[in-house]
């Protein structure tokens, strides 16, 4: 039964999908926006350092970038499964749907698209979200979802992940979503820090900033892994099992943790091995470097008031000049 021009009674306004994460979204324009800035700067540097600077910012920028993106990205630990399925309560009706399981470090995304998606003559489309944050109530919006009359795949889903249930998902994946934002943030400042440092006459202490933050998105890698090494409940839907696994925002932290030592350690060595070829990367000129050099002490005494034996004496003054 439908109402309301074909809407089901649980939805008074047509419901739609969702297409877009839209905070993601936001940290991607931006970041594309200062690539594209440096960019249109480029043709006006002069020499080698062009391509020098264009390497360095655009590493920079994607270590950034994924630091920040990944926060709000679902692809963490994700499963998908194809199957024949019961629709709705109260009905004996199946149909035949992808169902898709994406959980991040925020909460927890549950999808259902039909293969057709026009079934049962409606469109079945789903996308719905459910959040862990703090501030945030899982169990109210699972009541919510009740309410609203969704699919029972959805909402078999969501329950895995109530704080009541017995699989113990929700406490599980809510630390380690915690745990690992938390780490990433703070290899988000070292990134900062690296950044404002190679910009300097201090490039080392950039290369240790940059060792620092790899170390930081290990951390968060670690802080996932370990608590939701937990084995999982089983979830069957209809004849099908689903079967999750670590998704693309995983290993592209993974990534960029590797990707951040081994430009840490690059910068380290290249200063003890190499300084002149770190300099001419990073576009720092001889009197900029702050080198570490050795101090020789000259003696001068005053010949007027030496005694007429030769023997030795302490100088007058005794003058230290950094060569």
């Amino acid at each position: 039964m439908t109402l309301f021009n074909g809407e089901l009674p649980f939805y008074l306004q047509p419901r739609h999908a969702a297409g877009f994460n839209v905070p993601l979204l936001v940290v991607i324009i931006v970041f594309l926006a200062l690539a594209a800035s440096f960019l249109l700067v480029l043709p006006g540097i002069r020499g080698h350092s062009r391509w020098f600077w264009c390497i360095r910012i655009l590493l920079s920028l994607f270590i950034g970038t994924e630091i920040v993106a990944v926060h709000f990205s679902g692809d963490w630990f994700v499963g998908q499964v194809k199957t024949n399925t019961s629709y709705k309560a109260f009905t004996s009706a199946q149909v035949s749907a992808d169902i898709g399981l994406q959980v991040g470090l925020a909460g927890v995304n549950i999808t259902l698209t039909g293969t057709p998606v026009h079934q049962l003559n409606e469109t079945i489309d789903y996308n719905e979200k459910f959040s862990w944050r703090f501030g945030d109530n899982y169990a109210a919006e699972y009541e919510e979802a009740l309410q609203k009359g969704l699919p029972n795949p959805v909402l078999y889903l969501a329950e895995k992940f109530t704080p009541t249930s017995p699989c113990g998902l929700y406490h599980q994946y809510r630390l380690a979503g915690h745990y690992a934002s938390a780490t990433l943030w703070v290899a988000f400042c070292f990134w900062l820090l690296s950044n404002v440092l190679l910009s300097m006459p201090s490039p080392l202490y950039g290369g240790f900033s940059l060792l620092i933050a790899g170390a930081f998105v290990f951390f968060c890698i670690f802080s996932f892994v370990t608590i939701s090494t937990v084995p999982l409940c089983p979830i069957r839907l209809g004849s099908e099992f689903l079967s999750p696994h670590y998704g693309a925002a995983f290993w592209t932290t993974v990534a960029t943790g590797f990707l951040c030592l081994l430009l840490g350690g690059m910068v380290v060595c290249l200063h003890y091995a190499h300084p002149s070829a770190l300099r001419t990367f990073l576009d720092l000129s001889d009197d900029q470097v702050a080198q570490t050099k050795s101090v020789t002490p000259q003696f001068y005494s005053n010949p007027i008031h030496l005694p007429q034996k030769c023997k030795p004496v302490t100088p007058d003054m005794q003058l230290a000049v950094r060569l």
